[in-house]
């Protein structure tokens, strides 16, 4: 029980994602730093308030920031499949400054 629990809270903190996720997230934060820029841009130029635009800029910086930095499991659903280890032997004969290690 502690140990499935534990690995649970191991894999949060690992932080693994995919390939597909990785691409979501690259689209994620472009789209949404655009949109929030164009946006503090109007907003802080129809109203000339440079200090509502600053403001806007950061809560949507702080809101992409949330949405794609954590590895939520929308962003893991890919997982790669590897194949497993073959039967392979350590190498052997090799020589290093005219010794041979075993």
């Amino acid at each position: 029980m502690a140990e499935q629990l534990l690995d649970q809270v191991r894999d949060v903190f690992e932080g693994q994602i995919d390939f597909e996720g990785q691409k979501l997230v690259e689209n994620l934060v472009n789209i949404s730093l655009s949109v929030v820029g164009a946006i503090a841009f109007l907003v802080g130029y129809f109203l000339q308030d440079i200090k509502l635009a600053v403001y806007i800029g950061l809560a949507g910086t702080a809101a992409t920031f949330l949405l794609t930095v954590p590895p939520w499991p929308i962003y893991n659903k890919n997982p790669v499949k590897w194949l497993p280890v073959a039967g392979t032997a350590p190498p052997t004969n090799i020589v290093i400054d005219e010794n041979m290690l075993p």
